[in-house]
């Protein structure tokens, strides 16, 4: 998962500097123009076959998706070891609060050698005022969970906790209740006995349903009772499972029917320390490492999570082999390479620390393939699963961009692995970005070295999805298989899902080349994200598609087992000049802009500015804090994020840009825009971006930005740079103190209709794939061809509707249609509907 996190918003029109963008910001219209297109079908030809594993799915604890999410726990933070290393408003007690109930005490989160364990070192302690009151009155706290725990009248719902008491016996009172106080189940009495730790538990029963629900834990009597891990379990759990999962959620995840789950991650794979877990010194922000997630839950440290929260662990590796084994999916486990990546940048150089990760990713293996007799394979056979758990795939690292560093590392996890288990695919990675000089390095690397199998992640706008459907089939078919491991369109709509569903046509084409797919993320809880756009949203209760979920599941579920060649016409696309008016910007950075001047190709000014008389002729759009100072314009504040202002006409266009400019303070450089036709949709060259890592030329369509070219250029501070774009129809070229750093032709077209035909060999059906990403109609001659017998009819499945369409809770405009198209032939017309995903399933003899 890359780290900059997404400006969204689609709000397209016609033609965007020459891009053809299909989506106006209305409605389509029923009475909508057609469109004349040909598909032609070689239905008696043979193309790629398609592997079982190309649809899959991508879990990281990304968005609250596991604590608070697929982990069905109700409890937050239940063992007390919430700190502000997770998130600088936590402490010990965030998420409990102090009640009453007749008597009165202290309660303290206490961290000493009292403690339940090593690892679980954070407890409650409360120390009771009371004189023997009975179990119905005490002291304690209360927990709603994240956000109100969700309670249903008939439920059962499983309580524990862990306790001692230095009295021959304190009474516990736990019951459920609504936001107003009022109880939803009998009270639970438990009896804590002795000065020992030992864990306790009983069910609850509700008599009530409510979505703001919350646990109420009090003590009665004197002295001090100590509590940990303390928990609420819903008895309905995923497949009844114990530590299970939240059922809704993980049948949302089955119902995909995804052939892999890659897991725990993303970013909080390898970021952090690379360290393990050793008390009392333990780093605190460290890389998810399998050893410290398996084993007794009350065993499992917790860990922060690169997202700004706290991981308990609870859903740990041995979870997930069983989720995935449950789904039916292969697991695919991600290790950290010891080369941090989303941002942090740092390479561990620290052999014995090397080889103990190489160890532990054997150990690993062993413990999800081994017999029940070996070290690892005991301790997953006492966890509940004598049996091996199938693991074929390791993948090492994620989004490194420390190319050189990351390689060297991986090689050694895969010497090692293969020699100890050669059947195993050890998956390497191309970084996080889909282009530019850390990608091509990171496969000239991977095809150099014969990697097996490369994954490949991105995030781009709607555009690029429609503009790459192409993009596999240039792959060297002698080189590295790719995993196309983490991918989206920067936004929810049933826009964006139609782009995607476009670019699929083109994976599922080059299904010889593309052996796995899986979207990102996964999962977001309504009111704790991180990240949009999401496949599955939730909140504490329900959860529902996304219009991406939608087109995932359809393609998952209608893949077929070969593609059959086809070939569409296309959509006359007009490419006008990169038209627009030009911005400064920043982005965590305080810089300082002077001189800046347009000049017509053939040399005339079109506008002059060295803000002598002000800045008056510039417009922000209200982020950052703009002032001319000392005969420049400065944005000063160095926590302002995409901080642009602009200036000029819309209609410029074969133009040269140029201006000077210097950083004064902040994390990156400068954001020199051009081609700006209004809010989020313009071209800037982005120097110094991504924490002055990389810099870049990015297209920005409604809010959403694909890079077009790229390298490492840095910009340092109190330096002055003079920068120039020249725009010359399509093609740009730009110059940094005088010396071209890049040029580039902007002529992709963003094809509206594309196709794929696949087969499927247990139905003998033909899978006829259609995606209309526009607002007109798609009158369609198909042409099947004399070698094949076809039906009459076949079953048609549709995704259609409003462009701008999102699904939520309440409201799911974007599902799917099942119906029966008559009239079939070798050769027969049919209109696919504007902005559509159609689905023909043609029997064939």
């Amino acid at each position: 998962m890359s780290t900059r996190r997404l400006r969204t918003g689609l709000t397209a029109g016609a033609l965007i500097a020459g891009v053809l963008v299909v989506a106006p910001p209305t409605v389509a219209d029923p009475a909508a123009a057609e469109t004349d297109y040909t598909l032609s079908v070689d239905a008696g030809g043979a193309g790629p076959t398609i592997d079982d594993t190309l649809y899959g799915v991508f879990f990281e604890d990304i968005n609250q998706a596991a604590d608070g999410g697929l982990y069905a726990e109700l409890v937050q933070n239940r063992s007390f070891e919430y700190n502000q290393a997770d998130h600088a408003s936590f402490t010990p007690l965030t998420a409990w609060r102090e009640v009453s109930a007749g008597a009165t005490g202290t309660a303290l989160a206490v961290d000493d050698d009292g403690r339940l364990n090593e690892n679980n070192r954070g407890y409650l302690r409360l120390d009771l005022n009371g004189d023997g009151a009975s179990a119905g009155d005490g002291y304690g706290l209360a927990n709603a969970g994240w956000g109100g725990i969700a309670l249903d009248a008939g439920a059962a719902y499983d309580f524990s906790v862990w306790a001692r008491t230095d009295q021959s016996l304190t009474p516990l009172t736990v019951r459920l209740r609504d936001d107003q106080g009022a109880d939803l189940a009998d009270p639970l009495t438990v009896e804590i006995a002795g000065d020992g730790w030992a864990r306790y538990s009983g069910t609850l029963n509700a008599t009530g349903t409510t979505d703001a629900g919350e646990i109420v834990v009090t003590a009665g009597g004197a002295g001090s009772v100590a509590l940990d891990m303390v928990s609420l379990f819903p008895r309905d759990t995923y497949l009844g499972r114990e530590n299970g999962l939240r059922p809704d959620l993980a049948q949302r995840v089955a119902d995909l029917e995804p052939s892999f789950v890659r897991f725990p991650g993303g970013c909080i794979v390898n970021t952090g320390s690379h360290e393990a877990y050793e008390a009392p010194d333990f780093p605190r922000e460290r890389s998810f490492q399998w050893k410290e997630t398996v084993g007794p839950v009350e065993e499992r440290p917790t860990n922060h999570n690169f997202w700004g929260y706290n991981q308990s662990y609870g859903l740990g590796y041995y979870e997930y082999f069983q989720f995935s084994e449950d789904i039916g999916a292969l697991p695919l486990p991600v290790l950290p390479a010891l080369v941090t990546g989303c941002g942090e940048n740092h390479h561990t150089d620290d052999p014995e620390l090397l080889r103990r990760h190489i160890q532990d990713a054997l150990d690993l293996i062993e413990f999800a393939n081994g017999p029940a007799d070996s070290e690892w394979g005991a301790l997953r056979a006492e966890m509940g699963h004598p049996e091996p758990f199938g693991l074929t795939h390791v993948a090492v690292g994620n989004e490194e961009n420390l190319a050189e560093e990351f390689y060297a590392n991986f090689e050694q996890f895969r010497a090692a692995i293969e020699a100890e288990h050669p059947g195993i695919t050890v998956v390497s990675n191309s970084g996080p970005g889909s282009s530019g000089p850390l990608f091509d390095h990171l496969w000239r690397l991977n095809t150099e070295g014969g990697v097996e199998l490369v994954d490949e992640h991105f995030y781009n706008s709607p555009a690029w999805f429609l503009e790459n459907n192409d993009r596999y089939d240039s792959y060297d078919r002698e080189g590295p298989d790719v995993f196309l491991g983490e991918y989206a369109s920067q936004d929810n709509t049933f826009y964006n899902a139609l782009a995607e569903a476009s670019f699929l046509t083109g994976v599922e084409r080059n299904a010889d080349v593309v052996k796995m797919a899986s979207y990102a993320p996964l999962f977001a809880h309504e009111t704790n994200h991180q990240w949009h756009p999401d496949l599955i949203w939730f909140d504490n209760r329900e959860s529902w598609p996304s219009a991406s979920y939608e087109v995932q599941r359809l393609f998952s579920t209608n893949r077929g087992h070969q593609v059959v060649p086809s070939e569409a016409s296309g959509t006359p696309v007009p490419l006008e000049p990169i038209t627009g008016a030009v911005g400064l910007g920043t982005w965590l950075t305080s810089a300082a802009y002077d001189d800046v001047t347009v000049t017509s190709a053939d040399g005339e000014t079109l506008f002059t500015e060295d803000f002598s008389a002000g800045a008056e002729r510039w417009s922000g759009n209200g982020n950052g804090s703009w002032a001319v100072q000392d005969g420049a314009y400065v944005q000063h504040d160095t926590a302002a994020e995409d901080a642009l202002v602009t200036a000029g006409d819309p209609g410029w266009h074969d133009y040269d840009l140029s201006v000077t400019a210097t950083k004064q303070a902040g994390d990156e450089g400068f954001l020199i825009a051009f081609g700006v036709r209004g809010t989020g949709n313009h071209y800037w060259w982005n120097l110094g971006g991504w924490g002055n890592t990389v810099s870049a030329v990015e297209r920005a369509d409604g809010g959403a930005k694909s890079t077009l070219i790229q390298n490492g250029t840095t910009i340092e501070t109190g330096r002055a740079y003079d920068i120039e774009i020249q725009v010359r129809g399509r093609q740009v070229t730009l110059l940094l103190d005088g010396q071209e750093w890049g040029s580039f032709t902007d002529d992709a077209v963003a094809e509206p209709f594309r196709q794929v035909v696949t087969r499927d060999l247990e139905t003998g059906e033909l899978i006829v794939k259609v995606v209309n990403a526009q607002q007109d109609a798609a009158r369609t001659t198909i042409d099947l061809g004399a070698d094949v017998q076809v039906g009459a009819s076949a079953e048609l499945t549709l995704l259609r509707g409003d462009p701008e369409a999102v699904n939520t809770r309440t409201e799911r405009p974007i599902q799917p249609e099942t119906s029966t198209l008559d009239g079939v032939d070798n050769t027969f017309v049919h209109t696919f509907p504007p902005y559509s995903v159609t689905f023909l399933r043609i029997p064939t003899d």
